[in-house]
């Protein structure tokens, strides 16, 4: 159910130029079950890194000052946004008002056994699960996921099978990645739900039809390129 933005015009305009990483990049065919994912960062990374929206490369987003170091790939799902859909499903879920969306792609975090040496690269990745995470009042879900064909992480098939320790790494990262060192945190950050794929996959549903209604209109813009 991959969203087809690209014509066969864009296709051939991607062989001369790079193409944009959350625009232009397509999520397959496969998806939910079997999506891409765009890495932005690896475990051995001491600088946060994350996409500049607008021009499509990596940028440094700020040092991580302490050891607290993303225990996975960590990236996004092209072709996603967490809009409304996304929002109203966190809703139903959590029995909550009032939450947003947080207007990005949605996040993607990637079990692996191997090395990957570095990011801005894609994988096509399983998704079992993921992290319903509330930062203040937006939906900022945590999809996790595992390599494809990796010799040991290609064994789960759903978060629930994973060793707890595993689990806990994971949250404590996104529980704690955005506080910063002598500042006091002003953000209310959450994790309200640990859910299976199903429920992965009917986030990842939204966030792909979110961002076919947030950019109506992209698809028109790149026939005409």
């Amino acid at each position: 159910m991959g969203n087809k933005i690209n014509d066969p015009i864009a296709r051939l305009m991607g062989l001369r130029y790079k193409s944009h990483p959350w625009h232009g990049i397509e999520v397959g065919t496969d998806a939910p079950e079997v999506v891409t994912a765009f890495i932005e960062m690896v475990p051995t990374d001491t600088v946060k890194y994350e996409l500049d929206k607008v021009s499509g490369y990596i940028k440094i987003d700020r040092p991580q000052k302490y050891s607290n170091v993303v225990p996975a790939l960590y990236g996004f799902i092209p072709q996603s946004y967490c809009g409304d859909l996304v929002a109203e499903y966190a809703m139903q879920q959590t029995q909550k008002a009032d939450i947003n969306g947080d207007g990005d792609p949605l996040d993607i975090c990637v079990l692996t056994e191997r090395t990957i040496a570095h990011g801005d690269i894609l994988a096509r990745v399983r998704p079992i699960g993921g992290f319903r995470m509330l930062d203040g009042n937006e939906a900022d879900d945590k999809i996790i996921a595992v390599l494809k064909h990796d010799a040991t992480y290609n064994v789960y098939n759903d978060i629930l099978e994973l060793p707890h320790v595993v689990v806990d790494r994971l949250k404590h990262y996104f529980l704690t990645y955005k506080d910063m060192p002598g500042e006091e945190c002003q953000r209310k950050v959450e994790i309200t739900h640990v859910y299976g794929k199903e429920e992965a996959y009917e986030v990842i549903r939204r966030s792909l039809e979110d961002y076919k209604n947030h950019f109506e209109g992209l698809e028109d813009i790149l026939s005409r390129v």
